[in-house]
Parts: C-alpha cells; structure tokens; sequence
C-alpha cells in the first residue's frame, strides 16, 4: 500500500521524468520558482537553466542546486533572451495561469521557437483562482486554459492530481478531514490521468 501511494504522489514529476530524460540533454525551466519539480532529475541533465522574475525564489533554487544556471528577468521576455533553437526541452510549469491570456499565447509561441525538440506546460485545468502570498504578487492566477485549446495547439494533455472537485485554491483540499481527502484524490489519479478534463491540473507535452 506505501508503494501504491508513493507511486501515485510521485506521478507528476515521475511523468515529466519520462517525457524528458532519454531524448533531451538541455532543458530551460521558465518561471522555475523556488522549488521546481524538475529538481528530481535535474542532474541527469547535460545543462539546465532556470530564468524567474522574483529573485528570492532563485536563491532558493540555487541553493537547492536544481539547475545549472539561472537567469533573473521577466518570463515574457524569455524570446528575447534566448536564441531559436537554444534547448532541447523548455518548460513552464505552474506558469501560464500567471499571465494574462494573450501574454501566455506570446510565451508559449517563445517557448516553442526556443525548444529544439519539446515543449512542456503544466497549469490548472480551467481557472483556478489563486492570491498573493509568501510576498509574492506573481502568485496571482490571471488566467485559466482547457483542455481541448491545449489540444488544438498540438498538445498531448494528462490529467495530473487527481479529481478536480476535492482541491481548491493552492491545490488544497476542499474537505475535511484533509488527510483523508488527499488519500481519495490520490486514489483518482489513475482515472483522471487519461481524462484530463476531469483533473484539477493537466500536463501538456508538444513534440516538435
């Protein structure tokens, strides 16, 4: 039973895991945060980088030696950064759902002129409303994306936390007793994982 539960709380990062090591050596992370799930297998990585526009949430980063190099600046910038063509893999995880919508169509037009080989978002599925917190105006979700427009961009989408109805704001539970629910809600993974419509967050993979 731990390794049931081990398995199914491991899953996201797991999934990325499987989507980017074998076939992508460089990887950009943008708005890599203070602890992006990458840290997993960051070091299976020839070289990845880390660009955020909130410099304490980099030096947390870099202090936990996720990546190789990181860059403070403005995430919407990250095409006037980066050359064509720079990494094998750019992702944007918990990102787009920060950005107002046509500013996320901009970076994610970027990130796919950036990538050589995939592009990967991770982001609620639909709006999910979050605030400011830990001193962070950036943490405010000013967007929502669904499934079927990740879609019609090329995008393979998979439900990711289990089903949408128990989490709230933060990704936390919705019911009480939370220890409980978060046991349920990793007990739906395996159905909402190829039902991502039903999900509280979805990953979106691109192959290029």
């Amino acid at each position: 039973m731990k390794k049931l539960f081990k398995s199914l709380i491991n899953r996201y990062p797991d999934l990325l895991e499987k989507e980017i090591i074998g076939s992508c050596e460089t990887l950009l992370d943008v708005g890599c945060g203070s602890d992006s799930p990458i840290a997993q297998f960051s070091k299976k990585l020839r070289h990845s980088v880390g660009i955020d526009g909130f410099q304490p949430s980099i030096d947390k980063s870099r202090a936990k030696g996720i990546h190789s190099d990181y860059q403070l600046g403005n995430v919407l910038k990250t095409g006037e950064i980066f050359p064509p063509k720079s990494f094998d893999c750019v992702v944007a995880l918990d990102l787009v759902e920060h950005l107002e919508k046509a500013d996320g169509l901009k970076l994610i037009a970027d990130m796919e002129k950036i990538a050589r080989k995939k592009v990967i978002i991770f982001t609620p599925t639909g709006f999910q409303e979050q605030r400011a917190y830990d001193g962070n105006e950036y943490q405010i979700h000013r967007s929502g994306w669904e499934v079927e427009e990740m879609q019609k961009m090329g995008y393979r989408v998979l439900g990711i936390n289990g089903w949408k109805p128990l989490r709230g704001e933060r990704a936390e539970m919705n019911f009480k007793p939370k220890k409980l629910w978060y046991l349920i809600s990793l007990l739906t993974q395996p159905f909402t994982e190829n039902s991502a419509k039903q999900a509280y967050q979805m990953l979106c993979i691109k192959d290029l």
